[in-house]
């Protein structure tokens, strides 16, 4: 039996498991049973796929820069060819779809939606007790109706112009606020497979936000509880991680950081991460009065063998000069 069929991949390096996975998988769905974050198994080419949403918390300390446009849409603030009146009404109609968005309701279906179903993002209400992330409306939208309203376009076009970017935090994209750094721990998710890489799920999340900054310049880490720190690395697989770290998200979560900002910290640094100032000093003082010791021992050993040397040179040369 080939290594696709027997071993699911953690890495280009290591594997685990067909049956791992399925073990892991059962907790995972049951402690997610009745939630919109239970993953399905797939048989693609012999090969097992997870697929699923995946929780990302926002880590950063930077800020990052939404862009204009959706879609790569242009827009002419000008709008040749319309009236006041038509412009009027494009103003009202944008209006009343951004309220509408505003209070948490969602615009037309995009009819192409289960074409995309196993890479497209979605937002749905999760149980931490984080910030929410709700869809909104761009203003960059606006272009779509100014350029339509003219030919009073029917349903099936207005359905058609009807996309949206989701926002983060309720924060979408205008020119004065473009700019901005996410509230730190707060979450969003995206539906991936277990076979993208962390790269890909990076290049996913930014494009969900349409977020202008490039995807080489951020990380994803896992986070434990304990202040325990890892970066899923470029040939990762993040679906898989979560599964394997568990699914409870109070134990341990994905942040997406800084690529130059994050650091990776180790079991053994994180169980002091969470004492108090005054007890670390006294654990300071108490290494360096362990180093002294050290030292002293060695100094004492080195001195000890050093002089034995000369004492067995000396002998050498005393014999050397009877002879």
């Amino acid at each position: 039996m080939g290594e696709g069929q027997t071993y699911v991949k953690l890495s280009a390096e290591k594997h685990i498991s067909r049956s791992d996975v399925f073990s892991l998988l059962r907790t995972y769905n049951c402690y997610h049973e009745g939630k919109n974050f239970q993953l399905r198994a797939l048989e693609e080419t012999g090969e097992l796929i997870l697929e699923g949403l995946l929780n990302i918390y926002w880590g950063l300390r930077r800020p990052i820069r939404l862009q204009m446009h959706d879609d790569n849409e242009r827009f002419c603030p000008s709008a040749p060819g319309l009236n006041r009146k038509e412009k009027n009404a494009a103003v009202k109609q944008l209006t009343a779809e951004s309220n509408n968005n505003s209070d948490g309701t969602q615009t037309e279906p995009d009819p192409t939606r289960g074409a995309r179903r196993g890479l497209e993002e979605e937002e749905v209400q999760v149980e931490e007790d984080a910030p929410q992330l709700l869809r909104t409306r761009s203003d960059a939208s606006f272009m779509e109706v100014l350029r339509r309203v003219k030919t009073h376009s029917n349903a099936r076009d207005l359905q058609r112009l009807r996309t949206h970017r989701f926002s983060i935090n309720g924060h979408f994209y205008n020119h004065k606020t473009s700019v901005f750094t996410p509230a730190y721990g707060s979450v969003t998710n995206v539906r991936v497979n277990s076979s993208m890489t962390t790269l890909q799920v990076l290049d996913l999340l930014l494009h969900k936000f349409r977020v202008e900054n490039a995807s080489d310049d951020f990380v994803l880490y896992m986070v434990h509880e304990s202040g325990e720190r890892t970066q899923l690395r470029d040939g990762e697989y993040p679906l898989v991680a979560r599964v394997l770290y568990g699914p409870c998200e109070k134990v341990s979560r994905i942040f997406i950081m800084e690529a130059d900002l994050g650091e990776e910290v180790t079991y053994d640094v994180a169980q002091y991460i969470k004492f108090e100032i005054p007890v670390l000093d006294s654990f300071v003082e108490k290494l360096k009065e362990e180093e002294e010791r050290e030292i002293s021992k060695l100094t004492k050993k080195y001195t000890a063998l050093k002089s034995n040397i000369l004492h067995q040179l000396e002998d050498k040369a005393l014999s050397s000069d009877t002879v």
